[in-house]
């Protein structure tokens, strides 16, 4: 048998289309050809069990070896091989791919759903790396004869008699001058641990030394000795393969380090296992990621019938869960032809949509079966959950009924909870429900003791997100206000139209608000003197909610004014003209005494806020040095 032609294609420039354009990443060459000898072993086990293929199916392993002096990379498989003219049809002829005619014929087996084309244009991507490739193979059919193909990368390819004795099939790859980073052991090894890791037949890569029990030593202790064992690369049958009623948590956990084996353990997962209206199987894990927003959005990897396709599934995945662990698998999710970008249809907008309700559903069951084991996790979940919220309309119509909010005594409300405790108590007069929070409770903690001693209570929102959620909130929650425990003083937070007598004149203050604006000689603050309980501090320094909030969503990326970021700080200073100091002030004989005092309470509020620093602070502190020693 010898015979010569050319391969029939629509250009003779496919070759040079290949090596460029068609594959950005030249070591995919490899997850190509092995997932092809994956494949041909599979067919083989479908033909077997429809019965058409008697004969013993024996060790399907495929073996993937490499010889650095030869220069060669050889993928070998005992899968369905192929004859002079397959080789032919299926190799010469692009246009064609062995799993039509393969679906075609076997369609009414109701097994097409598990044939992928074994070699269609996904072999050509071995002449990235080749300069030559041959193809020796023995067909599965009783009676063939074994057939050698062998091409250089043009259009020009030779068939001969091939000398393969057993069923299967031989690539070989003569690899060129500019791809021999590829003729290494540990470089294989990475490709074949990213890639091929879970295909579903045994892939060999070489052999490994394996440590085992060899008696004792004459102390009567173990001893081991090494041996050399198959280096299989892969997990045949990974976690997501199975079904969930036969796992338990610690087959999970045990999945979750082999995937992540730095990582905490996770939280908890969710097991993904449709056939209708797409196929998809998967496990989701969520992270203890805290109160930092990691960014690391390429720990869900995705796999099409178990080879791995990328890390990027943006569009699969909802942006807002992008921060979860794990795998999902679809032979459903469309791919282009080198299998290196989601095509956005309506597929994988439907995949995307049955993970939001799938993650919703599980986060609902997990509050409802254990509400404290729930709460002891939300500084985790919370995260997830707010980001859902945040971003997807569906999300927030079904995590409204299990989302927490959490108060600076680290109480826990569900929403209708929160409404119902303070409702009573926090209405202003136009009737709005106002929610006081704090962003860093350490720091506002007299603001905090202020709103608390009139029996209000304070919400913690002291997370990466929580300046945008509290403006999803405002918008979502009817009649209901959010404001920091520090944009006002405390009769201001929540106004309820009480009025409190003031113990000064009116020309009093106009006395104190002239002194305190000199004292403080600041034009971006503005003074002014309220009647306030005399518990409450001599001076009260507040940044109004609005300008806040915008500062606090520029900083966190947009979200609103951006010009926000850049205007200075504006803040309300609020003289109280009921405090006992105040009245001190004003009666000191001295102006300049009355000017020391004035900057000192002054200073005083800035100190508690923690906005007191540089020079500001050490004049503070001279001059409380000087005040004490008088």
């Amino acid at each position: 048998m010898q015979e010569k032609g050319n391969i029939s294609i629509h250009t003779e420039n496919i070759f040079p289309i290949i090596k460029k354009f068609l594959y950005s990443d030249h070591e995919i060459f490899l997850r190509e050809l092995v997932s092809n000898a994956v494949d041909a072993s599979q067919k083989l086990k479908q033909l077997s069990g429809m019965g058409e293929y008697k004969g013993e199916l024996g060790d399907l392993t495929v073996d993937v070896s490499f010889d650095e002096k030869a220069k060669t990379i050889t993928i070998s498989d005992k899968g369905i091989g192929m004859t002079a003219d397959d080789i032919k049809k299926y190799i010469n002829q692009i246009a064609f791919s062995g799993a039509t005619e393969f679906v075609e014929k076997y369609k009414d087996k109701g097994d097409e759903q598990q044939i992928i084309g074994h070699f269609g244009l996904g072999f050509y991507s071995a002449f990235m790396v080749a300069d030559k490739v041959e193809i020796n193979s023995l067909s599965h059919v009783e009676g063939s004869e074994a057939a050698n193909w062998i091409c250089d990368g043009s259009t020009e390819f030779e068939i001969t008699a091939g000398t393969r004795k057993e069923r299967g099939t031989d690539i070989i790859l003569h690899i060129n001058e500019e791809s021999e980073e590829f003729l290494n052991q540990a470089r294989l090894q990475g490709i074949l641990s990213k890639y091929c890791k879970f295909l579903p037949v045994e892939i060999k890569f070489g052999q490994k030394d394996e440590s085992i029990p060899d008696g004792e030593d004459k102390d009567g202790k173990p001893q081991y000795k090494t041996v050399k064992k198959d280096n299989i690369i892969n997990n045949p049958t990974p976690l997501w393969t199975k079904s969930p009623s036969e796992l338990k948590d610690e087959d999970y956990l045990a999945f979750y380090r082999e995937l992540y084996p730095m990582s905490e353990e996770p939280l908890f997962w969710i097991h993904l296992n449709v056939d209708y209206p797409f196929n998809l199987t998967g496990i989701l894990y969520f992270p203890k990621v805290k109160n930092e927003l990691e960014l690391q959005k390429n720990k869900i990897q995705l796999y099409s019938r178990q080879v791995f396709i990328t890390d990027e599934v943006k569009d699969v995945v909802p942006e807002f869960l992008m921060l979860l662990h794990g795998v999902i698998d679809s032979p459903d999710i469309p791919l282009n032809v080198s299998r290196s970008f989601l095509q956005a249809d309506g597929a994988v907008k439907k995949i995307n949509t049955y993970i939001t309700k799938k993650v919703a559903d599980k986060l609902n069951e997990l509050f409802k079966k254990d509400r404290k084991a729930f709460e002891d996790k939300w500084e985790n979940i919370g995260l997830f959950v707010k980001y859902g919220m945040l971003s997807d309309e569906k999300f927030y119509d079904k995590a409204k009924d299990f989302a927490l909010l959490q108060n600076t005594n680290d109480e826990f409300f569900t929403f209708d909870e929160y409404k119902e405790k303070t409702s009573a108590l926090q209405k202003d007069k136009d009737d709005n429900l106002v929610y006081l929070y704090a962003t860093e409770p350490a720091k506002q903690h007299a603001f905090i003791e202020s709103v608390t001693n009139k029996s209000y209570d304070v919400l913690k929102f002291d997370g990466p997100l929580d300046s945008h959620f509290i403006g999803t909130l405002e918008h979502k929650l009817e009649k209901t206000q959010l404001k920091r425990v520090d944009a006002e003083t405390v009769d201001k937070l929540i106004d309820k139209d009480e009025k409190v007598e003031s113990v000064l004149s009116d020309k009093e203050k106009e006395s104190a608000k002239e002194l305190f604006e000199k004292a403080i000689d600041d034009k971006n603050s503005t003074v002014n003197v309220e009647s306030l309980s005399p518990d409450e501090m001599p001076v009260i320094v507040t940044m109004p909610e609005f300008m806040r909030r915008m500062k606090d969503m520029q900083k966190q990326g947009g979200g609103g004014m951006m010009m926000m970021g850049d205007m200075p700080d504006q803040y309300t200073v609020a003289v109280n003209a009921n405090h006992p100091l105040v009245s001190k002030i004003l009666k000191a004989k001295k102006a300049e005494n009355k000017e020391q005092l004035a900057r000192q309470a002054y200073d005083l509020a800035l100190l508690s806020q923690g906005l007191l620093e540089g020079s500001a602070l050490t004049s503070f502190i001279k001059r409380s040095v000087a005040i004490s020693a008088e």
